[in-house]
């Protein structure tokens, strides 16, 4: 069985505090892309659980968070199948896109399918929060106000149809460490605000991360200098840096723009915000 595996944007992350967990407060919006990997589960005849991934830089062990949400299923309905995982990838790693967490969500919904079980969203939702905090928004692929560590999920009732660029430096941001670091960054200041079809985009995280990595910074300051460009903002962590475009035909010259000015070692990518995917 296949299934697309979404990634997402955060419109806005607002940051209040570190939680007794060890994990931080947030309140976020987040929607699906049309970029999505492709994620595979079959019953299979070798024992256990077998994994494999189209990125050869990714683990295909226990530690890859799709084997770890097909763990926390089995865990959870009380039995064990013997599967094949496939993921093919196309959402990088490292980016601020979820490709991780929209794998193992994936997973979880494939496997829900293809052994009949029938549990309802808030229990697989609550399989995924196992696997980590941005995974539970995957299940319903909807747009969504994320809040407590990422596990508490409100739908956003606002249609969402944004045009996008996404542009990804060949290098990528450690989500821990930009958490760790928002604090001492912080210091009582308000984020920069955007504001396009009645979303306020901002993100806490980029104090810490543009401060560091100032080709982010750059980056992002000659986006909002370009005509076609209605928001510029660092989705997640990042490295990706996301411009909302007002004109969807506009993508392919302003990619072109982006490769003149900064070379043709980035990854860049077309695409939309949705308020919901298919799949």
């Amino acid at each position: 069985m296949k299934r697309p595996a979404p990634a997402k944007i955060n419109l806005s992350l607002k940051i209040s505090g570190l939680r007794p967990d060890g994990f931080h407060e947030i309140e976020t919006l987040m929607a699906p892309i049309s970029l999505c990997d492709e994620v595979t589960v079959d019953l299979s005849e070798s024992p256990g659980i077998t994994l494999s991934c189209s990125d050869s830089t990714l683990p295909c062990d226990a530690s890859n968070l799709g084997w770890k949400a097909a763990e926390a299923f089995f865990e959870t309905i009380g039995r064990r199948e013997s599967i094949f995982i496939h993921i093919e990838k196309k959402i990088p790693s490292g980016a601020g896109l979820g490709g991780g967490s929209s794998d193992a969500a994936t997973v979880i919904l494939l496997l829900n399918d293809l052994l009949k079980t029938k549990l309802p969203f808030e229990a697989l939702e609550k399989i995924a929060a196992r696997t980590g905090s941005d995974t539970a928004f995957f299940i319903r692929g909807k747009a969504a106000i994320c809040r407590g560590r990422g596990e508490i999920i409100e739908p956003y009732l606002k249609n969402i149809d944004l045009p996008l660029l996404l542009i990804k430096p060949p290098f990528g941001v450690e989500t821990a460490w930009a958490y760790k670091k928002w604090k001492e960054a912080y210091s009582g200041k308000i984020s920069e605000r955007q504001e396009v079809s009645e979303v306020i985009f901002e993100n806490d995280l980029e104090r810490p991360v543009l401060g560091k990595h100032l080709f982010l910074a750059a980056l992002k300051q000659w986006l909002l200098e370009q005509s076609e460009v209605d928001v510029a903002l660092l989705s997640g962590s990042g490295s990706v840096v996301y411009a909302v475009i007002s004109d969807p035909a506009a993508g392919a010259a302003l990619s072109q723009k982006v490769k003149a000015e900064f070379g043709d070692t980035m990854w860049i990518c077309e695409t939309r915000a949705l308020s919901q995917t298919t799949g």
